[in-house]
């Protein structure tokens, strides 16, 4: 039986300015999906603040949950960083720094999407990355490595609660992911309606 998942909630994802402007011709994006539930991985209901994962948790992650990331899957990554604003509010989501959970660069891990041709990184933080890198203390590194070097596209900000238990519930992490941004010329990011069908 399939069930159709939205996982955007509240009108959605605002797209986030780039360094300069480009025109992306890709449009809609459906493909096979992988929902990687990092923080059931790690025992927790969200990730901590600064708290980074890498290739590594991503591969035993997925291997935990029964499947085989491929060639050309979507990503969607689960921290559960967004059920904190909406369970304890702005202040404990912002805090006083704010430093997004999330993936860390790695020059492994950028050279792992390349190997194999990610189109599409999405989580339920405002950056699908941690904020600043604990390594060098630079900011959203990965925006440069995956989706300025390699064109990978960034959905932010999903709501991945509904979705994350309906995989857990039946172990189905892989079905088909729709999300279709709206055509802005000239634009670096755009509102998406993403959708998951099991």
């Amino acid at each position: 039986m399939s069930s159709i998942i939205t996982i955007c909630r509240r009108g959605g994802a605002r797209g986030r300015s780039a360094a300069r402007q480009i025109t992306i011709l890709w449009y809609n994006g459906t493909s096979r999906n992988l929902e990687v539930d990092i923080a059931r991985h790690r025992g927790k209901p969200y990730l901590d603040r600064g708290e980074t994962f890498g290739l590594d948790d991503l591969l035993a992650c997925a291997e935990r949950q029964g499947v085989t990331i491929e060639k050309h899957d979507i990503l969607v990554l689960r921290t559960g960083w967004l059920k904190i604003f909406y369970e304890q509010g702005p202040g404990a989501f912002y805090g006083d720094s704010f430093n997004e959970p999330g993936l860390a660069f790695s020059p492994e891990l950028v050279k792992w999407f390349h190997a194999m041709e990610i189109p599409v990184l999405a989580t339920d933080t405002i950056a699908n990355e941690t904020t600043v890198d604990p390594k060098t203390g630079a900011l959203l590194v990965l925006h440069n490595a995956l989706m300025r070097n390699l064109g990978v596209l960034f959905n932010e900000i999903l709501w991945l609660e509904d979705l994350a238990a309906d995989c857990a519930d039946d172990g189905q992490y892989a079905f088909l992911y729709a999300g279709s941004p709206l055509k802005v010329y000239r634009g670096t990011g755009a509102p998406v309606n993403p959708v998951a069908v099991k």
